[in-house]
């Protein structure tokens, strides 16, 4: 978990380039239509994203039941459903899917919650256009890496790659 405070463009582009030339699909939701139009004009200016936009967690639900989503933009405070209670029903459809968390409210508390729903990072508003890049490039490397395959089944992760053979085996010393 991590509030990231970054306003490093050249960071932002070094770290958007290990990321695999495909679309990646990234699910906004905030109650709020400009907030959203900010975020998809952010996330999108990366160019490797496609966006959907849900006003509350019942839209994100209903977008997630349909499309692969690989990462989740999530307000906290919507009505109906908090973004944390949004991220439990996305990860019923979807167990593994990295989210990150918006609020004004980014008391220590609210950070410790967020925490143990395993939100990857919270975003404190206001934020830098560079803050929201840098945490959702970081966190669809760490969570797909540079390999994202093209149709991921219910947002899993690829298959890792085969380990490099051992420097040592009991019948091999190392020379």
């Amino acid at each position: 978990m991590s509030i990231i405070s970054i306003d490093n463009r050249d960071e932002v582009f070094a770290m958007t380039a290990t990321l695999p030339q495909r679309d990646l699909h990234i699910l906004i939701t905030d109650d709020d239509p400009n907030m959203r139009a900010m975020l998809r004009e952010i996330v999108e200016a990366v160019g490797a994203f496609k966006t959907h936009l849900a006003a509350n967690g019942n839209e994100a639900c209903e977008i997630a039941q349909s499309e692969t989503v690989h990462l989740a933009l999530l307000d906290y405070q919507m009505p109906q459903l908090t973004g944390m209670e949004t991220l439990q029903l996305l990860r019923q459809m979807q167990e593994v899917l990295p989210a990150i968390l918006i609020t004004a409210d980014a008391t220590l508390e609210l950070v410790r919650k967020a925490m143990n729903a395993q939100f990857y990072s919270v975003i404190p508003k206001p934020f830098s256009k560079n803050v929201v890049t840098t945490t959702v490039v970081r966190a669809l490397i760490r969570f797909y890496g540079d390999n994202v395959v093209e149709n991921p089944k219910n947002g899993e992760p690829p298959a890792s790659k085969p380990a490099e053979p051992a420097a040592t085996t009991p019948d091999k010393p190392l020379q």
